[in-house]
């Protein structure tokens, strides 16, 4: 027998958890045929918000598309730290994040970034919650409002808390320009090329919330993480043996 080359070993690895990539355990699932459930958040809480404007024309089109939807309203939401876990608004978006399989992030962008009301509402979301895991897996949109020239700011920054969440952010992303102008008396967004791209990543979302959503605890499985777990089984019962 060919004695393994250098290159065929790895320092420390534990051999029992890392195995060949199994095709059909990624592909050959039972699909649920619930619809997609959509959370949404938006960063601002004035009385003609258009961040919140934005979201709710997104939730039209989401609904249209075949999603379940609901809004989290941050009025109300204690800063982060500042009450506990139980207070109800944060027991409220934390249940709701817990209900979705993919979420939308709106946020105006000022002085050049995100509104704390939109960093305060994911900050309330924590990467573990009692042994399950509130964003992890869970597909994301990013879109923004700006009140002058186009930029995007606040997306990109919104996609670095989405990856630090460990959600599977979509390539996609809306930034409405102007959004004082894009707006009708009524709420409802006009028909423009900001309008068309927020319907395109509303059905990208969709899309891959769909491809997702039934795979998501097998993509989100790590290695390191099967390893910290077979030391405390290990643990445990070492120590229930002495």
């Amino acid at each position: 027998m060919n004695a393994h080359s250098p290159l065929d070993t790895f320092p420390n690895v534990v051999e029992d958890q890392l195995k060949p990539i199994d095709a059909a355990a990624l592909f050959d699932v039972e699909r649920a045929s619930h619809p997609p459930r959509i959370l949404m958040l938006y960063g601002s809480v004035r009385e003609r918000s258009y961040s919140r404007l934005a979201t709710e024309e997104a939730a039209r089109i989401l609904r249209k598309l075949g999603a379940e939807v609901r809004v989290f309203n941050p009025a109300g939401l204690p800063l982060p730290d500042s009450a506990p876990a139980d207070h109800p608004k944060v027991k409220e978006l934390r249940d709701l994040s817990l209900w979705s399989e993919g979420q939308v992030w709106c946020s105006p962008e000022r002085h050049g970034s995100m509104t704390g009301i939109m960093k305060a509402q994911i900050d309330w979301l924590p990467l573990s919650l009692g042994g399950v895991r509130p964003t992890q897996g869970r597909t994301l949109a990013v879109m923004q409002v700006c009140g002058g020239s186009q930029s995007f700011n606040a997306v990109n920054q919104l996609r670095i808390l989405g990856r630090w969440m460990r959600m599977f952010t979509i390539p996609n992303q809306s930034s409405v320009a102007k959004a004082f102008v894009e707006f009708d008396e009524a709420g409802r967004m006009k028909l423009s090329p900001y309008y068309n791209r927020i319907v395109d990543v509303m059905e990208e979302l969709v899309k891959f919330t769909l491809l997702l959503r039934d795979r998501a605890d097998y993509l989100t499985d790590r290695y390191s993480e099967r390893v910290e777990s077979a030391e405390a089984v290990s643990k445990r019962v070492n120590q229930r043996s002495i």
